[in-house]
Order: structure tokens, then sequence, then C-alpha cells
């Protein structure tokens, strides 16, 4: 890099020297309309309306217009009778013209060169004032006039640059001449070399260094270190990730920096402010386990979760599902507020992706364990609807939710809770199931109303003979629909004398009532049984009938 500077600077040098036209005959042409002027002193003899006669040794005295001899406010600086330095600029009609002012400025020019010193190397402000075949004419703040050649503008249109202010600093003084030439190159080539020596020494130290915040915008803050600014983008700011630069810095605050990369096409250094820190994920990766119960300060809200701050410039999240048992929380607003301070469970530390995940509602008492304290299944409680579904409703029961599947929310097999409920309803219900390991509660509202079984065994018992239709036919048996829409059940075994392959969906057939089971809502039937009924029946009328006869003959007897 250095070889590359110091050829970059060489090259700089030749080249002052060798434009397309040769150097010392742009600067003879600069200032050849000034060979044949002489500054000597004058004597002030009349000053008329617009015009001012100076004694200049000469058969005539010289002229000199009346604004050389006022300042910016409009009054005289001098008056008849006074010495002043002026310069013969050339005659008309055998009169002296003259200049006060250019006279001055040719006593600046000889002070800047009689104080000029070559190891200064100053930069200095100029205003671009002219041009001419070499170059520009520029002007400083003296009023002191300087050359600078095409070679050492350093700009494609010399043009753009009249009327604009521009640092240069001295290439060239001919004292024979007294004149100066100055450059616009020169520096920047300084400027750049300075730039590409410190930005190697950033990066080859890989030190942390102090710098100046110089600027802050949106996406980061610019930074001055050792005069070359670079960028701290605002993900580089902190380790808890991107931040608003202007919540922790402004403008002239000093800042340790460590530069990270330089990228030479766009000429851009970008530094980090983090990496000049110890990295507090390394600190917590021996400290901190998942379990651990720590203290945190909530430090942002989102609608999808909270950012909870370590304290060490380390954030974690805690997300939404993580807050509160409730699962219908709306937002992390309504359980948590900036600024407070929290109690977390750690749930996942990854180092690696400096990712730190934590739990609030860990912490909190578990609403399922508090249930099932102080309930049981067969328990009938009041809940409320909270959400509708193709498959039920939930029902929230105090700080958990419960099932309510559509065939437990009535008797009637084409219901559901759709058309029954909406959401925010209260409605009575019973717990028919209680599952620990994974924490569901099923509910059930139809077990608080009468059957249609129980309805139905009010009107037949064990024995009673019905009649329905049949409604599905199984290898094991048959499905038979009775009246109010109870279905019973016709077991292979119970079918006596029927042929199963006689039969169709839609027959009716009678049969007997095996048995009828309210709690499990089942009706068992039997065709063998209800032939040994009539069986019965008929052996019993004929037994009737027999023993009238038997009486009858006694009777006759006795008779």
């Amino acid at each position: 890099m250095a070889k590359e500077v110091n050829n970059s600077v060489q090259n700089s040098e030749a080249a002052e020297f060798t434009d397309d036209e040769n150097f010392a005959a742009m600067l003879e042409e600069s200032f050849k309309e000034t060979d044949n002027e002489v500054t000597v002193d004058g004597v002030i003899v009349e000053i008329r309306d617009d015009i001012v006669l100076v004694d200049v040794g000469k058969k005539s005295e010289g002229r000199l217009y009346v604004s050389e001899i006022k300042d910016a406010e409009g009054n005289f600086t001098h008056k008849a009778g006074d010495t002043i330095k002026v310069v013969i600029t050339g005659y008309r009609n055998e009169k002296p013209m003259v200049s006060h002012k250019k006279a001055v400025k040719k006593e600046k020019v000889k002070t800047f060169i009689n104080n000029f010193n070559e190891n200064d190397n100053l930069l200095f402000d100029v205003k671009v004032i002219g041009k001419n075949k070499g170059g520009l004419i520029v002007e400083n703040s003296d009023g002191i006039d300087f050359f600078m050649p095409r070679s050492q503008i350093a700009v494609k249109d010399p043009q753009s640059l009249i009327g604009k202010t521009i640092k240069v600093s001295v290439l060239k003084i001919d004292k024979e001449n007294q004149s100066i030439i100055v450059s616009r190159k020169k520096p920047l080539d300084e400027e750049r070399k300075r730039r590409k020596d410190i930005i190697q020494e950033l990066m080859e130290k890989d030190e942390t260094v102090e710098g100046v915040v110089k600027k802050i915008t949106t996406y980061g803050m610019f930074v001055d270190v050792g005069g070359v600014d670079g960028l701290v983008h605002y993900s580089e700011i902190s380790y808890r990730g991107p931040v608003n630069p202007s919540s922790f810095y402004k403008e002239g605050d000093r800042v340790l920096v460590k530069a990270v990369s330089y990228d030479k096409e766009k000429r851009h250094l970008s530094l980090s402010i983090k990496s000049a820190q110890p990295d507090p994920w390394k600190e917590i990766e021996d400290q901190l386990e998942v379990k651990d119960v720590i203290q945190v300060t909530v430090s942002n809200i989102e609608p999808y979760g909270a950012f909870v701050d370590l304290g060490n410039d380390v954030e974690g999240f805690l997300h939404i599902s993580e807050i509160s048992w409730d699962k219908n929380i709306k937002h992390p607003k309504d359980y948590i507020r900036e600024g407070q301070q929290i109690d977390v469970e750690v749930i996942e530390i990854n180092i690696k992706e400096r990712r730190l995940r934590v739990s609030l509602k860990n912490i909190l008492p578990k609403p399922f364990e508090e249930f099932i304290k102080a309930h049981k299944v067969g328990d009938v409680i009041k809940g409320t609807v909270t959400t509708l579904t193709n498959f039920g409703a939930f029902i929230k029961i105090g700080a958990i939710e419960g099932l309510l599947h559509n065939e437990d929310s009535s008797w009637d097999k084409s219901a559901k809770c759709r058309n029954l409920f909406k959401e925010g309803d209260e409605i009575d219900i019973k717990i028919i199931k209680i599952d620990t390991e994974n924490e569901k509660i099923s509910l059930s509202q139809k077990e608080l109303q009468e059957s249609p079984i129980q309805k139905y065994a009010k009107k037949y018992i064990s024995g009673s003979i019905v009649k329905g239709k049949i409604l599905d036919i199984k290898d094991f048996g048959l499905f038979v629909e009775l009246e109010d829409g109870v279905d019973a059940l016709i077991r292979k075994e119970d079918f006596g004398s029927l042929n199963i392959d006689e039969l169709k969906v839609g027959d009716e057939l009678e049969a007997a009532v095996v048995f009828i089971d309210e709690k499990k809502n089942r009706i068992r039937l039997s065709v063998k049984r209800l032939s040994r009924i009539k069986e019965r029946e008929v052996l019993n009328e004929i037994n009737k009938d027999d023993k009238m006869t038997l009486g009858d003959i006694i009777k006759d007897q006795l008779k």
C-alpha cells in the first residue's frame, strides 16, 4: 500500500509540470500583462468627482478612480496631500494610468511571499474570480491573487468553479515575478494519501480508537476518527440489536469505535461501537441457564410481544404467548408497560445466534393446576363462550378454556354450537373429561338435559315389545330406529329366526327390549327374546284353557 501511495505522490508531482501546454509558457501568459508595471510612491494632488490626480514624478499627474481610495462603506481612506503606493499600469496620451488597489495587492503578495515557509504546507480558502488560457485566477480573504494552472484544478470543467470557494495549497512561489502558484489537486492527493494511511492503520491494527460523532442519521451516525469519517450503522451501536442512534448519542460526543470493513470502490469505512466493547453475550454464556429466573426491564412493546433489557446491553424477547396463561390476550400492553421491572424465566439461550427468549407466565400460578385442584369430572359449572368453530365451542371457565364439541352440545345429532350459542353467552356445562397430560378439559351440555333414551325409558321397560326400522346392517348386528329418534342395537346372537340375507335398510321389524342403559344411552333389543315371550304367552294361554277344562271335569264328577 505504501508503494502505491509513493507512486501516486510521484505521479502527482510529475503531473504538475506536464500538462498539454508548457507550464512556463502558461505562467508567462498569465503574468505578461504585468511585466512593465512599476510600483512607486505617489502624492494625492487633487480629488475630483470620480478621478484622483496623483503626482508620480512624471510630466503629468497619474489618474486613478475615486473608488480605489474608498472603503466598503464608501468612506475616503485618503485625502489630498497623502502619500500612497500606486502601480503605473500604462499611459494614455502620455498621461500615466495608476492603480492604488493593484499596488496594495502587490504589497500583500510581497508580504505573503516573504512570510511563506515551505515547511508549513498550509491549506487555505480562496475564491475563484476568473480564468485565462492557462488556468484560474483565485483570491484569498486578504485580496491576494493566486494563479492555479489547469493541471492543478482537479476538475473536468474549470468553468464550474468560478465564483466558488475552494481549498488550495501553495505549489510554487516565483519571487522574481512576485507571483504565487497554488494547487487544488495537491491537497486533494495529500488528503487521499492521509486517509488511505489512516484507514490502512485502522484495519491492520484492529484496535479501539476514539472518534467524534459528526452527524446522526436514521440509519446510523458518522464518526470522525483522525480526520477520516466512518459510518457506524445503527445495528453496530449496541449488542441488543438495531437501535435509534439519537437515543444514545448527540453530535460532538466522543465514542470508542473499531474499524470493521472498508469498501475501496465506494471509499466507505464502516465502524462499530459494539465491537469496541466487551461482548455481553460471552458474559452471560456461563452465567445463565434455561429455567433461570432473572429480573429484567421492559424496554419496548410491540403487538407480537415485548423486548426486555437484562441491564448489560443484552435484550431478550418475551413473546405475547409467554406473557399470560390467558390464550385470548389481545395486546401485551394490557399486562405490562415500558420501563416496568418484571421477573421472567429463561426458556432459550442461543449464544451463536444471539437469541434469548424468556417467559413471564412460567413463573405465574398455572391456571390448569389451580383448576384441577378445585374441580373434578362430573362437576357442573358456569362458563363463557369465547370462540365458536366448525367442530364446537371454546368455553372460558375461570382462567382456562375447555372444549365443548358439537356432539356434546345437544342430543340432537344435527345440532352445531354455532347455531346454539354466540360469543359471550354464559352457559351451564358439565366437566366430562380432564386430560392432565395435555392439559385439556372436555365439556358437555347435553348431559345436563334429559336424553331421548331417558324419555323412552319412561314408556318402556325390559321385556317390552317394540317396533322399529332398520337403520344399518353390520356384521355384528342391526341398528334399529325406534320412536322419538331413539336408536337400538340387535346383536347377531339375538337375531333368532331372522335371516340377515333377507333384510335391508328400511325394513320394519319387531323385537323385545333386553335392557335400557340410561347412563350410557344404550338400548339392546332381541328378536330371540321376542320369540320366547310369544311362546310363553301361547303356553300360558294353553295352560289357561287346560285348567278350565280339568275343573269342569272335576266339577262334573262331583255332581
